[in-house]
Formats: structure tokens, C-alpha cells, sequence
């Protein structure tokens, strides 16, 4: 590796110019990266409503109807011309309203009463409309342009559109301010005003490279685009910093610059890669979800992880040494206390928290497996914004609509019929459009018009379009898609197709809740195989995963104590992201606890791991947690927002097990680590050292 390295301080122009060169090319390439805001796309492609989605799409010009267009104060006659004029909206395909179902030149009282309530009541239109999944920021401008302060508009497209207008101006303001806090944390806990400059601008190469580098992957989930940069920024920022401490103390002991920064690398690589490397496989651990937003956004981590630390190691290094004379000129008192009297403090206190600690582990566990939750995209706008008003508003006047399509093979009319007979004696289904319920079984397909035929009748296929008065997701909902595709099943056995809002947020819960066990159980393996063979311990890595994971489990069992509903793929996610981003600290805790165990006993090695560890893992801690909690508070969109506060909480919860209940941990399986850790060599109280094997402990960098 010094090869390596020396090979690296002797080319530092070449190397940041190639750096910078590609920073710039990745900030145009980023420009290129598309974003999906559709959950419903990260589906597995094998799933039945995807099948289904797709199969519709080969047979129909028209999709699934994805939006809900709600007219106050009109007539009949104004609802058909408002009908029209959406029509011809850009991006929408078709336009449903009650003159689909019934003959509206006959009076409202002859139509029957819930069918005509379904579409047109108190003197409000509803109209259930499809928009092209290609144009929908489009189209709904257009509706918008359309219906004005007359009207509200709900849905899945509509969701989409306002998640992707909205949430690109939020992930700005969140990463200004977050750059913000990142600059006030390092000119704190730093004793030069160059050292955030270069840290930074370290950083901000890295996470250029990252997000231009996204291109490879086509588009990204929403969750990757607003969460991914900042999170980066977050789990990165102890790498650089540990760099320029390891250089600085080099240079105390080494005039020449250069060799130096051979030394600090060769010194601090180990700890670094094992630090870098537990994050980036506890992010990896999501690429095994089968809910493609998992994938997503755990390659993406990991793949900006492994840049920071690229940079880190061939960019940085260079970048310190050109800027190594503004460094010094630029170097002042440190501004934190000495926390010593801190790790005194701590030392008091610590096996009551343990106490505390224990007493958790088992309630923490069962209720963050005990909460309630949201599946779909139907809740993540609140009622606090103008979309969570306009659906509010529609289902307070029309009730919690769902509109299904169901399409069977074409040919039996007769055996439609019986099946939309059955699917009428359903409680919640308040209409269908179909050919046999629209036109009747009974008239030839050529005496109708080509364009009503079309809707409804493929070469191979019949659709019906079924409106319920079901939400698109809960219990009640859930039931109901199952009655529906029971009630398929008995009259075509394995030859339907059923589609929906309601039904992908079916099958996502079927997903995402099979993805739970298995992603959590490869992420807490992946880590503990890491820190076996990094620390050489059988002990060690059990105290470590089981002080981060119960800090997990205490984060996901708030909304059950507080009562409120999760979005799961929220709690998917952190649960990986929780752990990979925050057992450095315990890493770090722990490396510095053993190196100050071979020349002292066990209470002043808690002290003086705890003065030492203090202010990097609360630099690191609080970046973290103040990127959440900025993403919690600035997001508009449900599940991003919910992730943030996940996050937020997370970071202190875990920094607060590492400083108060991990240095308890250690110091109670202090014997049970020595015999059970090789090469070892610990201090006994008597003042001579206790061997097992011939071992050195590594020690993790830490901040002087």
C-alpha cells in the first residue's frame, strides 16, 4: 500500500484535475438521470397486478383509471362539457362519468340512486379519469387548467405529479441547510478555518461522481433522488475528517509533507475500510428486497459510499497537501471542551443505563413489530396540503372511491353477464362499465360505435371497469380485492386479469412485508461477519449489532407508543440504513476501548475512550440526525418525510446507546472479550499485561 500511496502524493496535479474534470461531467450527467415518483413501478415484475397493468396495455389504448376529478355547483349539461374539455386535456386518455353508466337525457330520479350518487351528487360531478403515465406532469397541468378554483382533483397520477414538482425544490432547501449545519459542526470541532473548506470540497466531489454516476442505472426512485446526497454527505463526513487528524499528527514526527501523508494513510486505512465497509453492506443488505425501491436505493449508497472512500484515499490526499500551508496559517484554539470530566461523568452512570438498557431490549423489539401501516402512496400527502385537502374534500362529498379493472377473455357474453351479476351482489362495488352491463348481453358488437367498443372489448379480451366504495388500501380494502379476484376465479379459472390502484397496494403489502425478515437478517449477518473478521472477536460483534439494533428497535417502536400509522416502506428502509450509517460509532467506541485497555484498567480505559470518541461521534451523530430531521420537516411527501424523522431519531438513539450503554457493555464483558478475542493484549489491574495470543489491537481513528 505505501507504494501505492507514495505514487499518489508524487502526481497531486494530474490527479485532482481528473477529479475535477469528472465532478463536472457527472453535474451534466445528473441533469440526464430520471426520477420516478410512481411506487407502483418498483413492483416485482412477476407480480399479478404488474402482469395485469401490462397485459391491459397490450389489449387497450386506455390504462386504469389514476385520477379523481371533483366539479362543484354544476348541472348535468355543465358536467358533460366539463367532461369534454378534460377530454381534451393533453396526457389524459379517457374521461368516466355517470352518462357511461346511464342514460343521462332521462331524469336523475329514474337512474338508479346509487349509480348516479357514485357520479353526480348534491350538485357536484365526479368523473374518474385516465392519464397517460408518460405525460402526467402534463396532463395534470392541463385538468388544473381546466377545473380552477371550481373544482379538486385526487389520485394516483395527480399524487405523482404534485410529488415531483414539490419534491425537487424541498431536496434544494434541505441540502442548502444541511450544508449549513455541516459547515458549523466541522468549524467546531476543527482546529483550522481551511479544514470544513477541504473537507467539504472532498466531499462535494464525491457526491457529484455519485450522482452523475446514477445515469448507469437509467432513472432513480424518488427516494434515492431527495435521500441519497444528503445521506452520503452524512455517513462520509468522518472519513476526511479522520484523514487530516491522522496527517496532522504525522506531521508532529515527520518534516516532509509528503511522507507524512504516506504514514497518515497507511496508519488510518484499516480503520477507515472497516468503517466504510460495514456502511456500505448494511446498505447493500436492501438490494435483496424484492420492492425495487430497495435495490434502488441501497445500490446507490453503497455505490457513493465506495466514491467517498476512493476519494478519500487518492483525491484527499493531494487536496491536503496543496492546501497545507493555508491549513496552518488558518489554525486556531480548539473551540470544544476537553471531555474528559464528560467520560468521568459517563463512567457514574453507565450501568444503570445498561440496566435501563436491558430492561428495553424485549418491549422495543415486539412493539416495533406491532405498528400499524400505510403501504400504498393514498397518505402521503396530509391534509395539511392542497392535494391532502382536495382528496379530503372528494371523499367527504363522494366517500372513499376506488375504481378497479378486470379483464376476462372476450367471446361468452353470456358468462360475463353471470360474472357481473355476482360482482354486483359485492357490498362495495357501486358500478360497473362493461359491455354487458353498458350495452347488454343481448346487442351485436357491430351496432355499436368503434369507439365504445374499443373501451370496452379487445380482439382477445373484455374489460370491466368496477367502481367501489373502498379506500385503496386497509384491511376493509384488502378484503375486498380478494372477494373480487375470488368472484374472477369461479368464472375464469387462471384467466383474468385484475388492476387498480388498490390492487398494487395489495400486492405491495404482499411484497414489502416478505422483504422485513429477510433484509434485516442479511443486513445484521453482513455486519457481523465484517466486524468478526475485522476485530478478530466472537463477542464483540454480538455487543455491537445488538446495541445499534436495539437502538432500531426503539426508533420504529415510537409510532406504536405514540399511536400512529407507519409508511412501511419508511420502516423498511431505515431499519438497513440505521444500521449501516450508525455502528461506526460503535466501531469506533469499541477499537478505542481496546487501545486504551493494553496500558490501563477497565475504568480509565472508559474514560479516555469516551474523551476521545466524544466529538467524532457527535459530529458525525448530529450531521446525521439534523439531515433527518431537516428531510422530516421540509418534505411534503409522506414517506420522505417520515424516513427523515426515522432518521433523525435513529442517530440520536443510537449516539445515546454509544456513549451511555455501550462503554457499560464493555466494561462488564470485559473478561468475556479477552477470552473470547485473538491476539489480544489486555492491561491488568495489577499493572502487568494479560496476553492471549500474540495480538495487536487496531485502533480506530479518533479526533484529538
Amino acid at each position: 500500500m505505501r507504494k501505492l500511496y507514495q505514487a499518489i502524493v508524487n502526481h497531486p496535479r494530474s490527479i485532482i484535475t481528473t477529479f475535477i474534470l469528472a465532478a463536472v461531467i457527472s453535474l451534466f450527467c445528473q441533469s440526464m438521470v430520471e426520477v420516478n415518483y410512481d411506487i407502483k413501478d418498483y413492483l416485482p415484475e412477476e407480480s399479478p397486478s404488474t402482469v395485469a397493468l401490462d397485459k391491459m396495455e397490450e389489449e387497450f389504448e386506455g390504462g386504469i383509471p389514476n385520477a379523481r376529478v371533483m366539479i362543484r355547483d354544476v348541472t348535468v349539461a355543465e358536467a358533460l362539457e366539463y367532461k369534454e374539455q378534460l377530454s381534451e386535456c393533453t396526457g389524459v386518455a379517457d374521461v368516466m362519468w355517470l352518462d357511461d353508466a346511464a342514460n343521462v337525457e332521462q331524469p336523475l330520479e329514474t337512474i338508479d340512486e346509487e349509480v348516479a350518487e357514485t357520479y353526480y351528487k348534491d350538485g357536484n360531478a365526479l368523473f374518474t379519469v385516465t392519464v397517460d403515465e408518460n405525460e402526467i406532469l402534463d396532463a395534470v397541468d392541463a385538468m388544473d387548467a381546466v377545473v380552477g378554483d371550481q373544482g379538486a382533483m385526487s389520485g394516483d397520477a395527480v399524487s405523482t405529479a404534485v410529488a415531483t414538482t414539490s419534491t425537487v425544490s424541498e431536496i434544494y432547501k434541505i441540502a442548502a441547510f444541511a450544508v449549513l449545519f455541516v459547515f458549523f459542526m466541522l468549524f467546531l470541532t476543527t482546529t483550522s478555518w481551511a479544514e470544513p473548506v477541504i473537507v467539504m470540497a472532498g466531499l462535494g466531489i464525491a457526491i457529484a461522481i455519485n450522482a452523475g454516476t446514477n445515469l448507469i442505472f437509467g432513472e432513480i426512485s424518488f427516494v434515492t433522488n431527495a435521500a441519497g446526497n444528503i445521506l452520503q454527505l452524512a455517513v462520509s463526513l468522518d472519513y476526511s475528517v479522520f484523514l487530516i487528524h491522522r496527517f496532522e499528527e504525522c506531521m508532529r514526527t515527520t518534516a516532509d509533507p509528503k511522507e507524512a501523508m504516506v504514514d497518515a494513510l497507511c496508519k488510518s486505512t484499516s480503520s477507515i475500510l472497516s468503517s466504510g465497509l460495514t456502511t456500505v453492506i448494511g446498505f447493500l443488505a436492501l438490494v435483496f428486497m424484492q420492492f425495487r425501491i430497495g435495490p434502488d436505493l441501497g445500490l446507490a449508497l453503497a455505490k457513493g459510499v465506495s466514491f467517498s472512500l476512493i476519494t478519500v484515499f487518492v483525491f484527499m490526499p493531494d487536496l491536503i497537501l496543496t492546501m497545507n500551508g493555508w491549513m496552518h496559517k488558518t489554525h486556531h484554539r480548539r473551540l470544544l471542551p476537553d471531555f474528559h470530566r464528560f467520560g468521568r461523568g459517563v463512567r457514574k452512570v453507565m450501568i444503570p443505563m445498561v440496566a435501563a438498557f436491558v430492561v428495553l431490549i424485549v418491549p422495543a423489539y415486539l412493539a416495533s413489530n406491532s405498528n400499524t401501516y400505510y403501504y400504498g402512496s393514498s397518505y402521503i400527502f396530509g391534509e395539511d396540503t392542497e392535494l391532502g385537502q382536495d382528496t379530503a374534500e372528494i371523499e367527504k362529498t363522494f366517500g372513499k372511491n376506488d375504481t378497479y379493472a378486470l379483464m376476462v377473455p372476450a367471446g361468452d357474453t353470456e358468462r360475463e353477464q353471470r360474472l357481473s351479476d355476482a360482482l354486483h351482489e359485492i357490498p362495495e362495488v357501486t358500478d360497473i362499465i362493461s359491455y354487458v352491463d353498458t350495452v347488454g348481453a343481448q346487442i351485436p358488437e357491430e351496432y355499436l360505435d368503434a369507439d365504445t367498443v374499443a373501451r370496452l372489448i379487445s380482439d382477445d379480451y373484455s374489460r370491466m371497469v368496477i367502481t367501489v366504495d373502498a379506500d385503496a388500501e386497509g384491511e376493509a380494502a384488502f378484503k375486498l380485492i380478494e372477494n373480487v379476484r375470488d368472484t374472477a376465479e369461479e368464472y375464469y379459472p387462471g384467466e383474468w386479469y385484475l388492476a387498480g390502484a388498490g390492487v398494487s397496494t395489495y400486492d405491495l403489502m404482499d411484497t414489502i412485508t416478505a422483504d422485513m425478515v429477510k433484509v434485516n437478517l442479511i443486513a445484521i449477518a453482513a455486519v457481523f461477519v465484517v466486524l468478526l473478521l475485522t476485530m478478530k472477536s466472537i463477542s464483540l460483534p454480538v455487543i455491537l449489532v445488538l446495541a445499534i439494533e436495539t437502538a432500531v428497535w426503539i426508533n420504529l417502536s415510537i409510532p406504536y407508543f405514540k399511536d400512529s400509522t407507519v409508511f412501511y416502506i419508511s420502516y423498511l428502509i431505515i431499519s438497513s440504513i440505521q444500521l449501516g450509517a450508525t455502528v461506526d460509532y460503535a466501531i469506533l467506541t469499541t477499537e478505542r476501548y481496546m487501545e486504551f485497555r493494553q496500558t490501563m484498567g477497565k475504568k480509565d480505559a472508559i474514560t479516555e475512550t469516551i474523551a476521545a470518541v466524544t466529538t467524532s461521534v457527535l459530529t458525525s451523530g448530529s450531521v446525521l440526525a439534523v439531515v433527518g430531521y431537516l428531510l422530516g420537516a421540509i418534505s411534503s411527501h409522506g414517506i420522505l418525510s417520515q424516513l427523515g424523522t426515522f432518521l433523525g431519531n435513529g442517530s440520536l438513539l443510537s449516539l445515546t446507546i454509544v456513549l451511555f450503554v455501550l462503554p457499560g457493555l464493555l466494561y462488564l464483558c470485559d473478561g468475556l472479550i479477552q477470552k473470547t478475542t485473538l491476539h489480544t493484549e489486555l492491561y491488568k489491574e495489577n499493572g502487568k499485561k494479560q496476553k492471549k495470543g500474540s495480538i495487536t489491537c487496531r485502533p480506530q481513528e479518533a479526533e484529538n
